[in-house]
């Protein structure tokens, strides 16, 4: 009886009766390739543009110590800066005037102490020429009419603002409107601080001039009236063109 080496079964088939199976054999199949290092795995969705794998992925919410709904501690998004002429808020109590608000201020005073500068006039008009306008005509009337009664309304205009707002901050249309004068430290302007913010209301005193005084007179308060205006728009704290002559004066939303 010769001795015959088994002949091992085909390829998936089954061994011969009366045959050993194979013996196992120790080698295990090859693990699949894993991801590369710091990578995502698998079914990991890949990481936001600009970030590189294994970074952490920033924060959602805001900055430690800060709540939603408040701005950035650190200042507009992207370095930007606010534009010029920008500033704190306007209009609230405490807060500086607009300008619509004191230029209604502005004209119920001098509606007020207009009314007074008439009565006045009508007065001088009556003792300069008589009941009957018999001095008219006469030499120098028409001159000293117009003279006095400049110097006289420029006195009273300066008079009432001065007085006004170095005692409370208020004139009457201020007080109307809820709005007061107060000085750099805060409290009412003193008068002399008064006077040199509203020196130019009494330019009417021109017509002291003959001819042409009342004319440059009233152009000069209409100038400076618009440099008031353009510069109280201007200033992030409404701050005009007199107010910054007086020292830094400042007009406030008080109510």
């Amino acid at each position: 009886m010769s001795d015959s080496t088994p002949t091992p079964p085909p390829e998936g088939g089954t061994p011969p009766p009366n045959q050993p199976p194979p013996p196992p054999t120790s080698e295990q199949p090859p693990a699949p390739p894993g991801p590369p290092p710091g990578g995502p795995s698998y079914g990991q969705p890949p990481p936001p543009q600009g970030q590189s794998y294994g970074q952490p992925p920033p924060p959602s919410g805001p900055p430690q110590g800060q709540s939603y709904g408040q701005p950035y501690a650190g200042g507009p998004p992207g370095g930007y800066s606010p534009a010029p002429g920008y500033g704190p808020p306007t209009g609230g109590i405490g807060q500086p005037a607009d300008l619509l608000m004191r230029f209604l201020a502005r004209l119920i005073d001098n509606i007020v102490v207009g009314i007074v500068n008439a009565i006045i006039a009508v007065i001088l008009l009556v003792g300069i020429f008589g009941l009957h306008g018999g001095g008219y005509m006469s030499i120098g009337g028409g001159y000293a009419y117009g003279a006095l009664s400049g110097i006289i309304g420029a006195a009273i205009l300066l008079a009432y603002f001065s007085l006004m707002e170095s005692r409370t901050g208020q004139t009457l249309g201020k007080m109307l409107l809820k709005l007061k004068t107060v000085g750099p430290d805060g409290n009412p302007p003193s008068l002399e601080v008064a006077v040199r913010r509203n020196f130019w209301v009494a330019l009417g005193a021109l017509a002291v001039v003959p001819i042409v005084g009342g004319f440059v007179g009233g152009l000069a308060e209409l100038v400076i009236v618009i440099m008031i205006a353009v510069t109280i728009s201007q200033s992030p704290v409404r701050e005009g063109w007199h107010d910054k002559f007086a020292g830094g004066t400042r007009v406030l939303k008080i109510g």
